[in-house]
């Protein structure tokens, strides 16, 4: 049985989105270096990128709208 119920490919495919949603879009948008955490729910394997992207802008750049960059 796979750790998690997702394989290790499902797990760093996962891994690779949320790490690219993070450079592209939230790191650049931080008015300091940050060390930030992000913890996955069961509900991200199969979320679109688009939707990743949205709620994960959302949640680290409340100031911004969801829509856009940071």
């Amino acid at each position: 049985m796979p750790r998690h119920a997702h394989t290790a490919v499902r797990r760093n495919q996962l891994r690779r989105r949320l790490r690219e949603i993070c450079r592209r879009w939230v790191l650049p948008a931080l008015a300091a270096p940050t060390d930030t955490v992000v913890r996955a729910r069961p509900a991200a394997y199969d979320a679109a990128f688009d939707r990743l992207r949205l709620e994960l802008v959302a949640a680290l750049c409340p100031s911004s709208r969801a829509s856009s960059s940071c």
